[in-house]
């Protein structure tokens, strides 16, 4: 009989929300501001500067109050006109929402139907492009967080400005997490979330513009009040928002920042790299095979083997019984994955930690595991690389 452990502890490794780090959790503890204070404006003012660095550009970065996906809508309402035509890539859950927002605002959404769980051909998507002369964008994601796949997102980029498009790049779960130079690459929108790499609660979303998407938002007529980014752009000159922000949030967001500069975004897009590098040979030293070779550092996606009949059982299992929650699949793909997320503030033992889990929850759905083996796996990768050094 296994023994009975009463107390239970709780451990974060989904896509989102992650989990935070303690001095993040402290800082909601702080008496709240008054958004139009100058206090508030000292802040705003720092934290404005900090998110360049992590979006890697010189361009502003707008900071609204709502999920990422409030930015993907703003990125379409603010951009295009009625009537205007856009390629979407639809690989994923995420991808899919692309074509879903242009179409609500009447832009036509010309949709390149990709595998989900695989990473778009190039090849394949000039040909669309040469079909559609007169599309003014290419909406992507640089990394489909339903399937862990990622995408070319700098020769996407470069295909776009060799076309005179527009690249607007979901990267909700790849700002802070692998490396994705805006300025560099020159992607003219890229869009990302707080309760991502960006290691806060959920409730803020950061969008930031090139000189060409904002020459395009000057000549946008699509309907748009809330989410208007012109006018965050004026207050953000005057270390504002346009409308009531989330300012315990922003309070823990440069707390957050702080703790990426400290890191330093090469260290830290090493640091996901072997996490994801020792998950992945994890979940393989258990037979069990990834969804895609083509994964990003942020989410490992792994196929549920065929002897398990219900595949959520196991997120479900590791959750209720073990206290790991992941994440299963989404549409297609449910009960058919599940997904292990090892960016943000996560480190060694929370990726071992879940791989037992893991192989504790298969045994008990009957799939054979030699104990132990996903875990040395894991350990054999962290010994050679330090994430440390």
């Amino acid at each position: 009989m296994r023994a009975y452990f009463p107390m239970k502890k709780s451990y974060l490794l989904t896509p989102g929300p992650t989990v935070l780090p303690e001095s993040v959790v402290t800082s909601f503890a702080q008496p709240i501001l008054h958004h139009r204070s100058p206090e508030f404006q000292e802040l705003f003012t720092k934290v404005k500067e900090d998110l360049k660095y992590v979006f890697q550009t010189s361009q502003d970065v707008l900071i609204l109050s709502a999920s990422g996906t409030g930015a993907m809508e703003a990125s379409v309402t603010n951009l295009f006109c009625k009537g205007d035509k856009v390629i979407t890539i639809n690989g994923g859950k995420f991808g899919e929402r692309w074509a879903k927002i242009a179409k609500a605002y009447g832009v036509e959404a010309v949709e390149v139907m990709i595998e989900w769980g695989q990473s778009i051909s190039m090849g394949e998507l000039e040909k669309v492009v040469a079909a559609n002369k007169d599309a003014k964008a290419i909406l992507f994601q640089a990394h489909e967080t339903s399937t862990g796949a990622v995408m070319p997102s700098k020769e996407i980029a470069k295909l776009c400005q060799t076309n005179n498009m527009l690249s607007v790049c979901d990267a909700i779960t790849a700002t802070g997490a692998f490396n994705l130079p805006m300025d560099e690459w020159g992607i003219d929108v890229v869009i990302s979330g707080s309760q991502k790499a960006m290691m806060i609660p959920p409730g803020l979303a950061f969008i930031a513009l090139s000189n060409k998407a904002w020459d395009a938002a000057a000549k946008s007529d699509l309907p748009h009040f809330y989410f208007d980014l012109l006018k965050e752009r004026k207050a953000l000159a005057g270390n504002q928002t346009a409308w009531t922000p989330a300012v315990s949030l922003i309070q823990g967001l440069k707390e957050a920042l702080r703790l990426i500069h400290e890191e330093g975004l090469e260290n830290r897009f090493r640091r996901h790299e072997t996490l994801a590098k020792a998950t992945r040979a994890g979940v393989k030293a258990l037979g069990l095979d990834l969804l895609t070779e083509e994964m990003s550092p942020s989410v490992t996606a792994v196929k549920i083997p065929e002897s398990i009949e219900n595949g959520d059982k196991i997120p479900s299992i590791m959750r209720s019984k073990y206290g790991v929650t992941i994440a299963g699949g989404q549409d297609a793909l449910k009960g058919k994955i599940i997904r292990m997320s090892h960016f943000g503030h996560i480190g060694e033992f929370d990726i071992t930690t879940g791989l037992a889990c893991l192989e504790l929850t298969l045994h008990d759905l009957g799939y054979p595991v030699k104990f132990g083996a996903s875990v040395g796996a894991a350990l054999e990768v962290f010994s050679k690389e330090d994430m440390r050094a």
